[in-house]
């Protein structure tokens, strides 16, 4: 079950989490075969984790059971 419009349940942080490090993953890996070389620019892979993290749980915040953006629960209107 979703959680619903301006609600979070721990599965979203937890989900939130799992997106910041593939995309610090990614950042890395990224930024590594652009470079060159293995080299970590930590600033911009945490500011990239962090950016990617706080997006998800503010489109789940803003999303209610149904899925819907910005819209109140169904069940509860």
């Amino acid at each position: 079950m979703q959680s619903t419009f301006l609600t979070l349940g721990s599965k979203d942080f937890l989900k939130g989490l799992v997106l910041a490090v593939l995309t610090a993953v990614i950042t890395i890996v990224y930024t590594s075969i652009e470079a060159g070389s293995l080299a970590f620019d930590w600033k911009a892979i945490g500011m990239t984790a962090l950016s990617s993290a706080l997006a998800y749980i503010m489109k789940n915040l803003f999303t209610n059971s149904e899925g819907e953006l910005l819209k109140k629960d169904p069940k509860k209107a």
